[in-house]
């Protein structure tokens, strides 16, 4: 199995060394250069099986021999060994024909731990193999940042650091990227916006002196690895709903593109998915563009689902590689036009395979707050925002066929959103009941790629 940039130009990689490379050198995002199937007999005997014999059975074609099986089972077992729910991607019924997958048991209470979890186990095989050591810088809009620090704290060959938004996360999603004590793992509040953190991001990848100097890898949606895991749990709800026998649709609550993704690459691996909804806040600028063919930066726009406050998606990149019919030349002339212009049109045959391809719904602050609100009375849930905004746009979407919304995190990391929707506060589960007590450590930088590339030069352990 190799990896080939969207842009064209970078050679082609492993999985392993995709993986550790995080963005290419060209500045593009890695993707399979085959996409492995799955027959009807395969998939419908996921049946039954635990979570983690799903996971080995739908990842394993994709990591070729970078791993041994028992290493990758080894590492699958690992990582959601410290899940609260034993399902690990439980799902409950919120009305005929509408299921919520949650996706917050893992330990930071959002869906990036399937991910993160796991990339934290390859890393440390991959690079206790190779004797080497990697810097890692993270951007995060709220739930990557946390996930990463939980999964990396305390290794002894890696240091994180993780660019956020200052201001425009809520105190829970802050406080649990401030609060580890191990050294290794480091927060640094961006005067600016996610897409200014992801920005600063792509340019520490594109700094090749720098890159190399302080061995840069990446764990945000970027790396190929993070959206791989993500493909799991799409397997895993479809199957106890009657899947292959009988389609399903899922509803994605869509900042960054990566969660939504993974269900397109599902879906072309033979999973019988009838619609991808794409869900979006105020920020909407993956709806705009599917509805309207020009995708156009217009600013970010604060919200009470503040992981969504995204106006580059990165990961929609990949969705216009394989739009485009593969042709990583036409995809960097987009990048490069969005970089100049502040947007790019999608040329009418590329659109049309994205709509064949997604569908696509947008939601007001106050509709979210009003979804919150009634979902409680109706079925008893209580939503987080960003869960709140899918089962909204999923609802517009019902008919014969399945829905499952991704309830991408737990109502308490957003508490003041919830007890303004409610009148409930959600409380945190016992084992992080003193979140608020624990000190904080952090590092308040301005908005300049040299000052933070100097702080990761000197902070990180030689």
């Amino acid at each position: 199995m190799r990896y080939i940039s969207t842009r064209g130009k970078a050679p082609a990689l492993t999985f392993g060394e995709a993986m550790l490379t995080g963005l290419a050198r060209d500045g593009g995002l890695y993707v399979p250069e085959t996409i492995p199937t799955l027959n009807k007999d395969q998939i419908a005997a996921f049946a039954g099986l635990s979570y983690e014999e799903t996971a080995f059975r739908v990842m394993r074609p994709f990591v070729g021999d970078t791993f041994t099986d028992a290493e990758f089972r080894g590492a699958i077992d690992k990582a959601y060994a410290g899940f609260s729910h034993r399902a690990r991607a439980p799902m409950v019924q919120l009305a005929p024909n509408h299921f919520l997958l949650e996706l917050f048991h893992g330990p930071t209470l959002a869906f990036k731990d399937f991910a993160m979890q796991l990339i934290g186990q390859l890393f440390q095989i991959a690079l206790a193999r190779e004797g080497r050591r990697v810097t890692i810088v993270g951007a995060t809009s709220g739930d990557t940042g946390s996930a990463a620090m939980e999964a990396f704290r305390g290794l002894a060959n890696v240091d994180v650091f993780i660019l956020y938004p200052h201001g425009r996360v809520s105190e829970v999603q802050r406080r649990q990227m401030t609060t580890p004590s191990e050294s290794n793992v480091h927060a640094l509040a961006l005067d600016g916006d996610f897409d200014d953190c992801q920005g600063r991001l792509k340019d520490m990848f594109n700094d090749f002196t720098f890159r190399d100097g302080v061995g840069l890898a990446g764990v945000n949606s970027i790396n190929w690895a993070r959206v791989l895991a993500q493909v799991v749990y799409y397997f895993t709800s479809a199957v106890a709903l009657g899947a292959p026998h009988r389609k399903v649709s899922f509803t994605v609550p869509t900042g960054n593109f990566g969660d939504i993704f993974a269900g397109y690459i599902a879906k072309r691996m033979g999973l019988p998915i009838d619609k991808l909804v794409i869900a979006t806040n105020q920020n909407d600028i993956l709806h705009r563009c599917l509805t309207t063919g020009r995708y156009q930066m217009d600013g970010v726009k604060p919200s009470i689902s503040p992981s969504m406050d995204i106006q580059i998606s990165s990961n929609f990149e990949r969705a216009l590689f394989d739009a485009y019919g593969r042709d990583g030349g036409a995809v960097a002339q987009l990048m490069d036009e969005m970089k100049a212009k502040g947007g790019f049109t999608v040329s009418q045959g590329a659109l049309q395979g994205l709509r064949d391809l997604f569908t696509t719904g947008r939601v007001s602050e106050e509709e979210t707050s009003a979804t919150i609100r009634a979902e409680r009375t109706a079925s008893g849930e209580l939503l987080c925002p960003h869960s709140a905004i899918g089962v909204k746009v999923a609802a517009d979407h019902l008919g014969s066929v399945p829905m499952i919304t991704l309830a991408t995190a737990h109502p308490a990391k957003f508490p003041d959103a919830v007890e303004a929707a409610t009148g409930i506060r959600p409380g945190l589960p016992p084992r992080m009941a003193d979140l608020f007590d624990r000190p904080e450590r952090l590092t308040r930088v301005a908005n300049d790629l040299s000052a933070i590339e100097r702080i990761v030069m000197e902070r990180r352990r030689l």
